[in-house]
């Protein structure tokens, strides 16, 4: 049989066990901050009915969904005719059935139709899992790469926008992160601008002009939106609603006269009020306004999904795209036939958290449930005491190894240092007789003896 070289598939990669403490620091913080403000977990499986995914995404989306071939001979029932002509377009329906999740928010709505009976509205979830896109692999983007969403449908509430503003303050604080901002808009005060401009017809193209501008400047943006149909007239009004600046307040203020005739505008402008108002009263903190929380009326993100509030944040301390994001959508079932459905919610950027938490060294040192004490292995014959202290400890839910054989003391030193364990204990005949155990702190170097009972309060 031919050697095969070892490869990973191009945009996956493997986690080391340093990178998967890390990992599940930020999968844990992240769901201890969920579960703190009522969500449930949930999972659905990796892989869906293709029906369930197509047409879901747009054009684009569908060409990156990753499509599974039926087993067997999947190629037996294909029509003749398709075969020949090589349109794997319409080939597809014939030999693949099934497809990998392409996000966490089509399965989640799917979920949601399928156990509507079972489940009580408002339905609070997260859910932390992989994804898979057939994407072009690039730095910073993974055909497999994880996503944290945390959604409520069922309610209209903006007790819920609120809440989930709390949320990322305090799940970004709980990470060590001192410099952020939570910004966030409301689609209705886009929909209000477009119309008081005389186009609104023409929002998509303008916030994708708009949405543009710490990327392009504003001549930048104002060439765009000459490209898409609008005047000099228009730019005029636009610009300075897009340099909107000052406090939320007074941004809020200049924000009622300019759509004192749009109907909409001011409902979205209600609605960021009401939510900072819940704010005030859930978090008792007028600083979060005022230096956390950003109204940024160029926040566009996912224009054709989003009904209300849009949300994204921002580290300050880092040069990095945002870290999380999401909004208000109304009516995310209706695509399995349960219309009507409000939900609001929100994702982690978690690959991108790894990435600050990391150049801002911010995990937390010897973050792990991995081995605390390396138990050394002198002599075959002391394996009788060794091994009943191992399961003594290991009862104690203390996380511990025994050396799999005598060998040299440097090479058992060397492993303990290798896999990060802080303590090794060396038993030998005297300690064994003595009752007197040799612990070390790999850490300091420090030597010193206890007993089996003061070992464990030590471990503990």
């Amino acid at each position: 049989m031919a050697t095969v070289k070892p490869s990973l598939a191009k945009g996956t990669r493997d986690f080391s066990p340093s990178e998967m403490i890390k990992r599940n620091y930020i999968f844990d913080t992240l769901k201890a901050v969920f579960k703190k403000y009522g969500y449930n977990e949930i999972q659905t499986p990796s892989f869906e009915n293709l029906t369930t995914l197509t047409g879901k995404y747009g054009d684009e989306g569908d060409k990156l969904i990753f499509k599974i071939l039926n087993s067997g001979d999947y190629l037996a029932k294909a029509p003749d005719g398709l075969l020949h002509d090589k349109n794997s377009n319409k080939l597809i329906p014939h030999i693949s059935e099934k497809a990998l999740r392409y996000d966490l928010t089509v399965p989640f709505a799917r979920y949601v139709v399928m156990h509507q009976n079972e489940i009580s509205l408002p339905f609070k979830r997260f859910q932390v899992q992989p994804v898979w896109r057939a994407d072009r692999p690039q730095r910073g983007r993974y055909r497999e790469f994880y996503q944290c969403d945390v959604d409520v449908v069922g309610s209209e509430s903006l007790l819920n926008e609120a809440e989930f503003i709390l949320i990322y303050h305090e799940a970004f604080e709980r990470f060590g992160l001192k410099d952020f901002n939570i910004k966030i808009n409301n689609r209705k005060i886009l929909s209000g601008i477009a119309e008081i401009i005389g186009k609104p017809e023409l929002i998509v193209d303008m916030t994708v002009a708009i949405d543009k501008l710490d990327k392009i400047g504003l001549d930048g943006v104002n060439k765009e939106l000459l490209e898409r149909g609008f005047t000099e007239a228009d730019l005029n009004l636009l610009k300075p609603i897009i340099l909107l600046e000052g406090s939320n307040k007074e941004k809020l203020a200049s924000l009622k006269s300019i759509l004192a005739d749009s109907l909409i505008g001011l409902k979205g402008i209600a609605e960021i009020e009401e939510v900072f108002d819940y704010i005030t009263k859930l978090s008792g903190d007028t600083t979060l306004l005022t230096h956390i929380v950003d109204l940024d009326i160029t926040l566009a993100r996912g224009l054709n999904y989003y009904t209300g509030c849009i949300f994204e944040v921002k580290t300050n301390e880092v040069a990095m795209g945002s870290i999380g994001g999401g909004g208000r959508y109304d009516d995310l079932t209706g695509m399995f036939g349960l219309k009507d459905l409000t939900g609001v919610g929100v994702s982690f950027g978690a690959d991108r958290i790894y990435d600050v938490l990391e150049e801002l060294n911010l995990f937390p040192a010897n973050k792990a449930d991995s081995t605390k004490l390396l138990i050394i292995n002198f002599e075959k014959q002391l394996e009788t005491y060794t091994l009943s202290l191992l399961n003594k400890l290991r009862k104690e839910n203390i996380a511990v190894e025994l050396y799999a054989a005598p060998v040299k003391l440097k090479k058992q030193m060397g492993y303990a240092d290798g896999k990060g364990i802080p303590y090794v204990l060396l038993v030998g005949e005297e300690e064994v007789s003595s009752g007197q155990l040799s612990l070390k702190d790999m850490e300091s170097g420090e030597q010193v003896k206890v007993t089996e009972n003061e070992l464990i309060q030590k471990l503990r």
